[in-house]
């Protein structure tokens, strides 16, 4: 008897491509400690409200459960403070699924003062840090125009 787990779906060796996007886009001048925070964050409500981006759950070959993830790539891009605005416009203009990270959220600690920090701001003055966006990929890909694969 054979002692290696059964397989219930086989494994994928060809390229997938999906028709949806999930990206983030920082500010290039960010601190390494800050693009992991921002990009954490970032994602992190996107399974609460669109609920097709998640998988099944995850299980090993002892049977041990783990959460579900995303059922496709983040894509991580870099951009100015500048292409960041840009993107910010015309994610808005196409009413696409977003979130966004401002500056004060660095100073914050807590999910009420976050909140508080963006919606005491008006739209065009954020001091964005980040955005993440989800959709059909050639909207995705419009909205970040100018950015640049995160290296």
């Amino acid at each position: 008897m054979s002692t290696e787990p059964l397989r219930t779906e086989p494994l994928r060796t060809e390229p997938f491509r999906f028709d949806t996007k999930i990206a983030v886009l920082l500010r290039e001048d960010l601190e390494p400690w800050q693009r992991l925070n921002v990009t954490a964050f970032l994602v992190s409500g996107l399974g609460t409200q669109i609920p097709e981006v998640i998988g099944e759950p995850y299980e090993d070959a002892d049977g041990v459960g783990y959460l579900p993830m995303f059922r496709q790539p983040v894509l991580v891009f870099q951009g100015t403070k500048e292409t960041l605005t840009a993107a910010h416009a015309r994610v808005l203009s196409r009413a696409l699924p977003r979130a966004v990270f401002t500056g004060d959220l660095f100073t914050t600690g807590n999910d009420r003062d976050n909140r508080a920090a963006v919606r005491a701001v008006p739209t065009a003055e954020l001091d964005l840090v980040g955005l993440s966006v989800y959709g059909p990929r050639n909207a995705v890909d419009k909205v970040l125009k100018g950015a640049r694969m995160h290296p």
